[in-house]
């Protein structure tokens, strides 16, 4: 309550800042650069690696860019915070595991936690990559810009980046001092859930020795008293607190060589997923009854070290990036079952390690560009598990004796790769382009199946009955619980394109790639049953899953006015899919069973537009929308769950692909003279309904996310008070909808038929809805 009312009053507040003299918009202009200028200014990418930055206009591949006031507009706060400002893209946490990105640009994502599945969309800070989906989607903050590229980027990229990349850049040291503050509020604005959310965050730059050693220091801070109420207690949930710290030296150590060093350190404590099951509610609340919140708690260490050297040869850069990354997390007490009893509950933990190395040459020989460099990565992964399913435990089973699951893995990952990327001018307006990688990559993993593990000294040091001791026979308890195995794969990644300046200001391009995502082994085999004697035939007798390969066809162009004010860009692509690699969900005496393997060959196709256009001097509108076509050519496991693999698996929907996104935006600039100025900006995006699962028994339902923002620069230099909301439409979205094995309704008068749901229902962790809040900051 006291969270609305202070939300409220904010919002009154923005009103009467609104009232000033509406009046004062003719006033003089002066030197003052309005939002809708910095929008119209040239925004460059550092994606296709060479010497210098790119303007975005002129890169012949698919790339939304923000920099840091657009960001600092949407106020982006997480990689999610963007899954609706594009076209077919989709930046979801999977919601299960907090943090673990569920991404998907262009249909091809990830449905999944389970750590050992590779990213089909690749996550790069500051240049280095992010190995795993874990810890992807964390709290972000001094950003100077995010690089969004749709369609397979292995060609400088490397492997799983078969959907896209983003490129994240954070804030460098400064050589004038500088510093930056923000206090932003926020939270429901209805009285029947959660409370406030605070983050307080700061930057302090400078140069330390003039020319030579500049500096920066930053820390930022998140207390989240949780935006929903959880029915079974009425308690907040969602709660969060998260903190980060983090610090960087640029060193010019002469007029030709440069390094700049990067480090952070994130410390985190969440409640567990906010889950719903859809036997219980309807789809569309934010209602949900769970006993067990949850606890989660993640430490991560980054850090990266980058060297620049201009060398006489092409009058080029070696560019040298070095990257290590350390995360560590567990989650106890997560109600998977999402109901207020205690029939699917788990805790796991997890560890991941990783260090990486780039070493490139960028530079131009007369009609020639050359990008080539060298690239090396290595993680570890090691995940334990552990499952309470007292639902369903076997009859013959003591009720005194726990039901529980254990198990997980380890791995071992290797990369090696070269890669050159050759751009050469066949005319000062036809440029072709000609790209070829290598990668080599080795795994090698010791898994333990999730299977019931009973000790004899369970029940007063004596074993079990000898019924029990049958019942885990035919669970396949005599088999191995485990195996250990090893494999390896190499490819070669080709990109051959031309891209045509029609006039300085319209470009058309076209290029063919190719892509790989790994292939690897699952940490959560949960039927042992069925992984002997149904999967591993599936695969050829591979206790692990091939990679999945694409190929990738691009028509686009872009173009803009001779001022800057109008913008189109627009691309048609075809995406060929070979041994397409899925998680097939299923219901089982494990809770829910998790197979991955490589299920079918497909085809996506779709197009996609964007573009702005700036009316006047203080009015821009921008605009987005992609269509996608997505169909199986041919499927070779039963995805439907009918035990029989025929035309009714073709027929399904192939899960994260919206045949239909688009939005609109705008931007309107108010000079208040010596009151400063007001800017307001909207967008909304719709994103159509997408299939979950592969045998489409989950749903994420159609998505309408209306975002505004007022922003009051006030009359003192460098001060500005915002009010913002998100989701205003109070929209309800999930980040996953898993089918669950619990047979029906357990109580009276809040359940809804489950007949629609095989089994007992969803697992169907929520979103948060309508959120409206204040932000203060002071920069210089």
């Amino acid at each position: 309550m006291q969270c609305s009312k202070f939300l409220l009053a904010t919002v009154a507040s923005a009103a009467m800042f609104a009232q000033l003299p509406a009046l004062a918009q003719d006033a003089e202009e002066g030197d003052r650069e309005s939002a809708v200028d910095r929008v119209l200014q040239k925004v460059t990418v550092s994606a296709t690696k060479k010497k210098n930055v790119e303007n975005v206009q002129d890169v012949p591949v698919s790339v939304t860019a923000f920099n840091e006031d657009t960001l600092d507009a949407l106020n982006v706060t997480t990689l999610e915070s963007l899954s609706y400002t594009t076209p077919n893209v989709s930046l979801d946490d999977v919601g299960t595991a907090r943090g673990t990105a569920n991404f998907a640009i262009r249909g091809l994502g990830v449905n999944s936690s389970i750590p050992s599945i590779d990213p089909a969309v690749g996550v790069f800070i500051d240049g280095v990559y992010l190995g795993v989906n874990n810890g992807v989607v964390v709290d972000l903050f001094d950003l100077d810009s995010v690089e969004v590229l749709r369609g397979p980027q292995g060609l400088l990229f490397g492997r799983n980046t078969t959907g896209g990349a983003l490129v994240v850049n954070t804030g460098n040291p400064t050589d004038e001092f500088s510093y930056k503050a923000q206090a932003t509020f926020d939270g429901p604005i209805d009285d029947d859930r959660g409370g406030l959310n605070t983050t307080v965050q700061g930057t302090v730059s400078g140069p330390l020795i003039d020319g030579v050693l500049n500096g920066k220091i930053g820390a930022y801070y998140n207390t989240d008293a949780g935006y929903f109420k959880n029915l079974y207690n009425d308690d907040n949930h969602g709660e969060a607190q998260v903190a980060i710290y983090r610090g960087a030296l640029e060193w010019f150590a002469t007029e030709r060589l440069s390094f700049l060093a990067k480090a952070e350190y994130t410390d985190s404590r969440v409640d567990g997923p906010s889950g719903q099951n859809r036997s219980y509610y309807e789809r569309d609340t934010f209602d949900f009854s769970i006993n067990s919140p949850g606890t989660g708690e993640a430490e991560t260490i980054f850090g990266s070290l980058r060297a620049d050297y201009d060398v006489d040869f092409g009058n080029g850069q070696i560019t040298n990036i070095l990257g290590y990354r350390s995360y560590d997390s567990a989650s106890n007490g997560t109600d998977i079952d999402a109901t207020p009893f205690t029939l699917f509950h788990s805790n796991a933990e997890f560890e991941q390690e990783q260090i990486s190395n780039e070493l490139r040459y960028a530079g131009t020989f007369g009609k020639t560009d050359l990008t080539t460099g060298l690239y090396y990565f290595n993680q570890t992964l090691d995940y334990t598990e552990n499952r309470n399913l007292p639902s369903t435990r076997p009859a013959p089973l003591p009720a005194s004796i726990p039901w529980e699951f254990y198990g997980g893995g380890s791995q071992d990952h290797t990369v090696y790769g070269a890669f050159a990327n050759v751009d050469y001018s066949i005319t000062p307006d036809l440029i072709a382009t000609l790209g070829l990688r290598y990668s080599k990559e080795e795994k090698d993993a010791d898994i333990t199946y999730i299977r019931p593990r009973l000790e004899c000294s369970v029940v007063d040091g004596t074993c079990p009955t000898e019924g029990f001791n049958q019942l885990l026979a035919a669970l396949g308890s005599q088999e191995p619980n485990g195996f250990s195995d090893g494999d390896e794969w190499s490819n070669w990644t080709p990109k051959v394109g031309l891209q045509y300046y029609w006039a300085d200001n319209f470009q058309t391009y076209g290029y063919y790639t190719k892509g790989f995502r790994s292939g690897g082994y699952n940490f959560r085999i949960t039927d042992v049953a069925v992984f002997l004697n149904q999967i591993l035939p599936a695969t050829g007798g591979d206790f692990g899953f091939d990679e999945e390969e694409v190929d990738a066809f691009e028509l686009g162009f872009k173009s803009s006015s001779e001022d800057g004010r109008i913008q189109l860009n627009g691309a048609a692509f075809l995406t060929k899919i070979s041994d397409m690699q899925r998680e097939v969900n299923t219901a089982g005496p494990s809770g829910i069973v998790q197979n991955i393997l490589n299920t079918a060959d497909a085809t996506i196709k779709g197009v996609e537009i964007e573009g702005r256009v700036a009316f006047t001097d203080n009015f821009l509108v921008n605009f987005n929308a992609g269509i996608i076509d997505a169909e199986y050519d041919d499927v070779r496991f039963d995805i439907s769950g009918d035990t029989v693999v025929d035309e009714r698996d073709e027929r399904l929907d192939l899960p994260r692909v919206p045949p239909i996104t688009y939005g609109v935006g705008a931007i309107y600039d108010i000079n208040l003279g010596d009151m400063g100025a007001l800017i307001s900006r909207a967008n909304y995006q719709y994103r159509d309904r997408i299939a979950y699962t592969d045998s489409n028994f989950g749903w994420i339902q159609d998505a309408h996310q209306l975002s505004a923002n007022i922003t009051w620069e006030t009359p003192y230099d460098g001060f500005d008070v915002s009010l913002f909301g998100n989701n205003l439409l109070d929209n309800v979205q999930a980040g996953n909808d898993t089918q669950l094995p619990f047979p029906g309704p357990l109580s009276d008068g809040m359940q809804r038929p489950y007949q629609t749901y095989p089994g007992g229902g969803t697992f169907s962790p929520l979103k948060k809805g309508r959120v409206v809040g204040v932000e203060f900051t002071l920069r210089r």
